[in-house]
């Protein structure tokens, strides 16, 4: 069969990449694999999108979407430089509201063959490592939840098939993942033990961390925090990390880095409004954050909240955090955080963009490609593994009785972030589109 023919049947997809995409473990060791250089100088980098599901607005069409149809996915310029030359999925059918699966339109429109398993999407169906990087996009699609109601996305399988390929073939990619690394600590703590072992830049995480701010600033780099707020909506998981990682991306600039969380607690409902109303700090921060909520309903809090929640975070070096998800009341992220020797606390909104092309998604690619064409991450991905970690022990905290759990694992991390700041500012323009 020539390459051509194989291609064509590879791209043609009648069963579930769950069933069909699973490839068994290469056994090797690190050593074996060829050390990391950015691929190809010059030229766009060839990018396998490891997919669980695409239909309209899904996570891999405001994402593949962009390489695909422009950043403003309009079919116009600009367009990323990296191309999409593979895809995978996990799932096939519908995304829920009528929006139906679109990946076959996308193939057969934009020439991109899906291919049944993840080793063919990153080989191009041959024999060696075709591709200079990698999306891991596990979000949305038919999973089941557990006890904590968290949804079991497939992030940490579909990682494994990913880098089984990397041992395989003796070579490695960089490798962007959207979210969470995983709902599970471990795993998540595994997948960048992974990525160090196989000397690949790995790249993770939220949206809000790097959309637009206003007011447009940073934590001051170097100084020491002491205690921080934000304010949020929607489910404890889904938007529960993008709250998080929004939150770490200001205190991991603090004073002597990012030393770890000793401790975390969730509380709901009345004892939520309580530790607000209990702690001083807490409230004057509280309305600081909100004070910049361009989405407040106006009203009675308490009556607008049918299910108040706060994630208590104690860090290794004092800071204490309380970040609270309050749907009905706001519909956005707000930040404050007291700085030391500085009377006015910093805080700022991280806006997202309520309708297409989603520019903080693109804002997202733009740091993507920066990976793609250097071979180096942004920020540490070890943001995205704490971020995921606080969350799990958070809901973990919930299903025992809201205890407060020391978190020993999370104590162990430690990291420092740049200090470049990686959040846009220019925003759209009235007609939706990106203008920076």
């Amino acid at each position: 069969m020539k390459r051509r023919e194989l291609l064509k049947y590879l791209s043609i997809v009648p069963v579930s990449g769950a069933v069909a995409g699973a490839i068994m473990p290469y056994q090797s060791n690190a050593e074996e694999l060829t050390t990391y250089e950015p691929a190809r100088q010059s030229g766009p980098k060839r990018i396998a999108a490891i997919i669980s599901v695409y239909f309209t607005g899904s996570h891999a069409d405001v994402i593949v979407g962009k390489y695909l149809e422009g950043y403003n996915q309009d079919e116009a310029a600009p367009y990323p430089e990296s191309k999409i030359v593979s895809m995978f999925l996990e799932q096939f059918g519908e995304g829920g509201a009528g929006r139906g699966d679109i990946s076959r339109e996308m193939s057969k429109k934009h020439n991109v063959p899906i291919f049944r398993t993840v080793a063919d999407a990153l080989t191009l169906g041959g024999d060696s490592l075709a591709v200079d990087g990698v999306i891991l996009i596990g979000e949305h699609g038919t999973y089941p939840m557990n006890d904590k109601e968290q949804k079991l996305y497939p992030r940490f399988e579909m990682f494994l098939k990913i880098t089984d390929a990397f041992r395989q073939y003796k070579k490695s990619v960089p490798v962007f993942n959207d979210k969470h690394l995983s709902w599970s600590w471990r795993q998540a703590k595994r997948m960048v033990e992974i990525s160090k072992e196989l000397k690949f830049p790995m790249f993770a995480g939220s949206t809000v961390p790097v959309s637009v701010r206003i007011p447009a600033i940073d934590t001051p780099y170097g100084v020491k925090q002491k205690y921080a707020v934000g304010i949020s909506f929607s489910g404890l998981d889904i938007y529960g990390f993008h709250l998080l990682d929004g939150l770490q991306a200001v205190v991991e600039r603090r004073k002597g880095g990012e030393t770890g969380v000793r401790a975390v607690q969730c509380l709901e409902g009345q004892d939520c409004w309580n530790y607000l109303e209990q702690n001083d700090w807490v409230k004057r921060l509280f309305d600081q954050a909100i004070s910049h909520s361009e989405t407040r309903v106006a009203g009675n809090m308490k009556e607008l909240v049918k299910k108040p929640a706060v994630f208590i975070i104690d860090y290794n070096d004092g800071l204490k955090a309380a970040a609270f998800l309050l749907t009905g009341l706001v519909q956005d992220f707000t930040y404050a955080i007291d700085l030391e020797g500085r009377q006015k606390p910093f805080s700022t909104l991280m806006k997202l963009q309520a309708g297409k092309p989603h520019y903080h998604f693109g804002c997202l690619v733009k740091h993507m490609e920066s990976m793609f064409k250097t071979g180096k991450a942004p920020y540490p991905v070890e943001r995205t593994m704490l971020s995921s970690g606080i969350l799990d022990f958070a809901l973990e905290s919930r299903i025992l009785g809201y205890k407060k759990l020391e978190t020993p694992e999370l104590s162990q991390v430690r990291y420092t972030s740049p200090s470049e700041s990686f959040f846009f500012s220019k925003g759209w323009d009235q007609n939706g589109k990106r203008l920076d």
